[in-house]
């Protein structure tokens, strides 16, 4: 998924604050994309460039929560 790795990147790249880190939030459009991939996937399927993508996502999505959670305790929220 080309375009949240990218904003992930870009956001990385600003060098955020522990506090912008446990907002950030990918683009609605982000959003939308992969609700329709999940959606697909339990209805009419994937294919495989889709699995993959959808799979990355969920890896990089991941990998924010692990952040956030870290930046939290940081913040000391």
């Amino acid at each position: 998924m080309i375009r949240a790795y990218d904003e992930f990147v870009e956001f990385i790249a600003s060098g955020p604050t522990p506090l912008a880190v446990a907002g950030f939030q990918v683009s609605q459009a982000t959003k939308d994309h992969v609700a329709d991939l999940i959606r697909r996937e339990k209805t009419t399927g994937l294919t495989p460039e889709e699995t993959a993508d959808l799979e990355h996502y969920m890896h990089l999505e991941h990998a924010m929560r692990l952040a956030k959670a870290r930046a939290q305790s940081l913040s000391g929220q």
